[in-house]
């Protein structure tokens, strides 16, 4: 919702309502007082009409009101977060559209109760404050679901990188010399290329690129990126420009959110990069012969990884794009985890979950995660190894991982490696498929005796394994306390009302 206006529809509709059943009227009743017609009337309170001054005198006598206050954008205090949250960044750029609905659509919701609408709405804005999420973390949120609703799969765009390659009549061979994509970008769309501008800025050396905007659009590209990375960048700026995707992203990592569309379009072109230096159709073909194994091969795995000069968290990311529909693996996520090795801090900084089973999330503030998924084992072994002087560029696993409290049974593959922008820096990359008859079915290997089985759970404060249990408890169990003391006291109560029932 863009516009005043529409604000101003809206919390004057709610206004008459309010009053209307304060005074017990009906629609039939506030027309006949009125002379204002029952469907006119309810398109007033829906917020679709806003009328014109002498209607508005007729309602206001009708609700024994003072015109001025009855026009006043002023509310009684049930209403307070209303207002609020019309005003709010949030409404102003949460893509509702994106999902089939209309702001105001939000509010039909809630018509026939406002101030129990009120009352959400202040919860939700309250929670907002208490954890301090700004419009950003609700727009990534929104992000995330319109994926899971496509389930990582986009079709368009997987044809426009298709039609590109062919257009140019580029081989349907993996990966893509970063030579040609630059000629691309210059030579059809009139980038200008820079790779040494940023050299001049040392506090912007964490980003890989920037983009500037001009007649003659300006890509500043950090030196010491990877040659793939490289690529994927260079990839991405064609897909904006492909894809006619006009709101753009200024840096590589995030450093300020303006809308929703500005996040969109980045994952579109991101998407569109993915496709075009990864051809699915290719890279389904290598999987489904990786998948006929019986046997785990890590080293096979790194290998296909290498075959399409990408990143751990371009290949599997583009797995997550691809397994879903072209494999029937529906139930997976995908994670990342950065760590500074010497520390104890894991950051899980992406997520996303396509399955209906709990995993490692964005919990509780200082959580711990726990220090038994492959993720942050990986991590772990990396740290220990470069501080030997070992330089592997990437390490790869896999492990079978069953929750402690549930039945659910994952099958992770991590890969994890060193970051080249911040020294110290780690990463791992995770995907996860739910051990359904689908996976069995598809991945021979996934009983594999090489393959261990690690019994897992979210963070340490939520797990009830002893220190004896576990060497890897970092922190101990205070929210499953919590819970079991909770339980404790439930059971007590009913005991207790069951004793004094008794005759």
């Amino acid at each position: 919702m863009k516009n005043s206006g529409d604000n101003l529809r809206l919390i004057f509709g709610l206004k008459v309502k309010q009053l209307r059943q304060q005074r017990g009227f009906s629609l039939k009743d506030l027309a006949g007082k009125t002379k204002l017609s029952i469907s006119y009337l309810s398109e007033i309170e829906k917020g679709v009409k806003y009328p014109k001054p002498e209607k508005t005198l007729q309602l206001a006598r009708a609700l024994e009101v003072p015109f001025d206050e009855l026009v006043t954008l002023k509310v009684e205090e049930e209403l307070n977060p209303l207002t609020a949250i019309l005003d709010s960044p949030l409404l102003k750029e949460f893509p509702f559209q994106l999902f089939g609905i209309q702001p105001r659509d939000v509010f039909a919701l809630v018509k026939d109760s406002p101030a129990k609408a009120g009352a959400l709405l202040r919860t939700l804005l309250d929670l907002g404050l208490t954890y301090d999420m700004g419009v950003e973390q609700f727009l990534f949120a929104a992000l995330r679901s319109y994926q899971k609703m496509h389930q990582n799969y986009f079709a368009e765009i997987e044809q426009a990188a298709m039609n590109f390659r062919e257009a140019r009549d580029w081989q349907s061979g993996p990966g893509m010399p970063a030579e040609r994509l630059q000629a691309v970008l210059e030579k059809e769309y009139s980038y200008i290329i820079d790779d040494t501008a940023l050299a001049n800025y040392p506090v912007l050396h964490g980003f890989r690129s920037i983009w500037l905007e001009g007649p003659r659009p300006k890509l500043l590209l950090n030196p010491k990126v990877l040659r793939a990375q490289r690529a994927f960048i260079l990839g991405r700026e064609i897909g904006y420009c492909h894809l006619g995707l006009k709101e753009h992203a200024q840096t590589s990592t995030w450093l300020k959110v303006e809308s929703f569309e500005q996040v969109l379009n980045n994952f579109q072109a991101s998407y569109f990069s993915g496709a075009l230096l990864i051809p699915g159709d290719l890279l389904q073909r290598d999987l489904a012969a990786f998948f006929q194994d019986t046997r785990w091969d890590g080293a096979a795995f790194l290998q296909l990884m290498q075959r399409y000069e990408a990143t751990p968290e371009m290949f599997l990311y583009r797995l997550s794009q691809l397994l879903p529909g072209r494999f029937n693996l529906h139930d997976m996520f995908y994670l990342r985890f950065n760590h500074e090795a010497g520390s104890e801090v894991f950051r899980l900084t992406k997520e996303l979950n396509m399955s209906r089973v709990l995993v490692p999330h964005s919990t509780g503030l200082n959580e711990h995660y726990c220090r038994r998924w492959l993720s942050i084992r990986l991590l772990k072994e990396l740290a220990e190894r470069r501080q030997r002087g070992e330089t592997p560029p990437a390490l790869v696993g896999a492990q079978r991982s069953r929750f402690l409290d549930g039945e659910a049974e994952y099958f992770v593959i991590t890969l994890a490696r060193p970051l080249m922008l911040t020294a110290g820096a780690l990463s791992s990359i995770t995907l996860g498929f739910l051990m359904n008859d689908d996976f069995k079915n598809t991945v021979r290997f996934w009983d594999a005796p090489d393959i261990p089985l690690v019994e897992v759970n979210e963070t340490c404060e939520r797990c009830g394994l002893s220190e004896a249990a576990c060497r890897d408890r970092v922190a101990p169990p205070t929210i499953y306390q919590q819970h079991q003391n909770q339980m404790l006291r439930e059971a007590e109560l009913q005991r207790l009302k069951q004793d004094l029932s008794k005759p």
